[in-house]
């Protein structure tokens, strides 16, 4: 005897042709409702397969805190609290309660982090991060995410694409290819590259930007040296590169604290900066203004991206991707004397 197995929302979402948080809203209710010609979309594929909405989801659905969940992969980074804060001030305009959690840029963490809320019935969440390039991690990760919104949340997600939600992408390779290119400009040539580690496609993208700007004047990097997203990790990258003794007249660090990091590291091996060296980070963070000589760097709408991707989350529908441009900004750490 062929027992048939039950239809699932699942399978719903998968005939209408559309995701299964808006199968869910459809199908279950809650507070954003899908455009006209989607909810027909899926009541005709429902009524086609013979499914029946299940009635705790529905309760779910209908039924969620004020609470709005941020996670992000390192707090004490300023990119990162940036982000965080601009999060923070759209949902305190909302009437909305945060609650923040650091994943330190584990995955599992970020998981249990991510379930917790659903669990809590939390309103939406905002996922703030550096795009990681393991396969499983990233699969676990989208199933996760396909949980969350499945069960009637909102969610947004900063600088990791490719996940079935809304997206904030800051636009990294053309903002390094531009530095690149200005930096060329004034009269740079012999350029060490600190890449950061080659697991966060955040720091892969500005490398490779930076170096496809180079290939435009016919250069490429006299070094590229690999170490952690931070400023001990820049300032490790940079004795490295030092202690090569190559012959260089700029250094391109791919976010600003590992910039920070290599200024100190040349300060501490009586390097003048920019009049030996000249040195170029990314992000434009707040606490450069503190920074002496002023650091070139690409500029962010770093609390913009944070505004709009609480906004994203709850508005919610068809997830969609949102571009932020990249600045140069030139100061006095490239000045070429």
């Amino acid at each position: 005897m062929n027992l048939r197995a039950p239809v699932t929302l699942l399978d719903v979402a998968q005939r209408a042709g559309v995701s299964v948080a808006t199968a869910s809203r459809v199908l279950n209710g809650g507070d954003r409702v899908p455009r006209p010609e989607l909810q027909e979309r899926v009541r005709e594929a429902a009524a086609a397969l013979g499914y029946t909405p299940n009635a705790q989801a529905q309760a779910l659905a209908k039924s969620s805190t004020n609470v709005v969940g941020i996670l992000v992969h390192d707090i004490e980074d300023p990119y990162f609290a940036a982000i965080a804060n601009g999060v923070m001030r759209a949902a305190d305009e909302r009437g909305l309660l945060v609650m923040l959690a650091s994943t330190f840029r584990d995955a599992d963490r970020e998981i249990a982090y991510l379930s917790s809320l659903r669990a809590q019935r939390a309103r939406a969440a905002v996922m703030i991060g550096s795009r990681r390039t393991d396969a499983e991690g990233l699969a676990r990760t989208a199933h996760e995410v396909e949980t969350f919104l499945n069960s009637g949340a909102g969610l947004a997600l900063v600088s990791q694409s490719g996940m079935p939600a809304h997206t904030i992408e800051p636009d990294n390779r053309a903002g390094a290819a531009e530095l690149a290119r200005s930096l060329v400009g004034l009269g740079l040539r012999k350029f060490g590259v600190l890449a950061g580690p080659d697991g966060l496609a955040t720091a892969r993208d500005r490398r490779d930007g930076f170096v496809a700007g180079l290939a435009e004047s016919g250069l490429e990097p006299v070094a590229v040296q690999g170490g952690e997203f931070t400023r001990d990790g820049g300032h490790s990258a940079a004795l490295e590169l030092l202690d090569r003794k190559l012959d260089l007249d700029c250094l391109f660090a791919v976010n600003d604290v590992m910039a920070v990091g290599a200024m100190s590291a040349l300060r501490g091996r009586g390097v003048d900066v920019p009049g030996e060296l000249g040195v170029a980070g990314f992000d434009d963070i707040a606490t450069l203004r503190d920074v002496w000589p002023g650091l070139s760097t690409v500029r962010l709408p770093l609390e913009q991206m944070g505004r709009r991707a609480l906004e994203l989350a709850i508005e919610g529908g068809e997830p969609k991707t949102e571009t932020f441009p990249a600045e140069v900004v030139l100061r006095e750490s490239t000045a070429k004397s």
